[in-house]
């Protein structure tokens, strides 16, 4: 495939390398400082864009793609307020738009895991739930895209819970499920779910070792992908 690539930092850097190895081409690597050169790429050369760039760059990227009826894999947070309008926008152009908070398999499988602890802990009313994440100091959105997907999942099975919060925000709401969000280098990504009791403690976690499981992921996305249209998630790729 020939793939362009939007937001080249370190994500995009292991994105390719890991694209090229498995013989695939790089067509374009666009970031803040050449985004001019968009004008200048042919549509037709582009089988794919993979997007890993910053928040305030997200929606304009992903809406060139679709604009331009290039498939794209988007996995920048902290813009998921205009997700809504992305998801409008991809079908009234009958384009393809895949997004997910964290594309590691590892995680995905972890999401899954959450959601059934929070079904059996939905009317356990002695616990109370919480969560923590620490990433590197140079992630920008708190909490992480992957900590409110997690938090989400523990919404929708916890009657009790109606939204989450940043701890320092929680001013004694009840119904707010806590997060606590760390940012300390090198650290690539963990995130810690909690149950807590005056008997025992219940955790799960989860502890990413490097960024190549979230840049290989999005590449076998990019692959499957090629056929497909519509608004899609890891959820339609992994068939959970």
């Amino acid at each position: 495939m020939n793939i362009l690539i939007l937001g080249y930092g370190k994500m995009g850097k292991i994105i390719s390398e890991i694209a090229e190895s498995r013989g695939h081409s790089i067509a374009g690597k666009i970031n803040i400082d050449n985004r001019n050169e968009l004008d200048n790429i042919d549509p037709k050369n582009i089988d794919v864009a993979i997007e890993f760039s910053q928040p305030e760059a997200a929606v304009e990227n992903i809406k060139w793609a679709i604009s331009k009826g290039i498939p794209i894999v988007s996995g920048t947070t902290g813009w998921l307020d205009q997700k809504p309008a992305i998801e409008k926008l991809t079908l009234e152009n009958n384009g393809t738009f895949f997004y997910a908070s964290n594309y590691s398999i590892g995680v995905n499988v972890f999401f899954k895991v959450n959601e059934f602890l929070a079904k059996l802990m939905g009317e356990q009313l002695d616990y109370q739930v919480s969560m923590e994440e620490v990433h590197h100091t140079e992630k920008k959105d708190a909490p992480s895209g992957t900590a409110i997907t997690l938090a989400e999942g523990i919404i929708k099975n916890i009657p009790k819970l109606n939204k989450w919060e940043l701890s320092e925000n929680m001013n004694g709401n009840e119904h707010a499920l806590p997060i606590t969000a760390k940012r300390i280098d090198p650290a690539p990504g963990t995130h810690i779910v909690r149950y807590r009791s005056e008997i025992d403690d219940i955790e799960i976690s989860h502890t990413a070792h490097s960024r190549k499981g979230f840049a290989l992921g999005s590449v076998l996305v990019s692959e499957w992908i090629i056929d497909k249209k519509g608004v899609l998630s890891m959820d339609d790729f992994l068939s959970f």
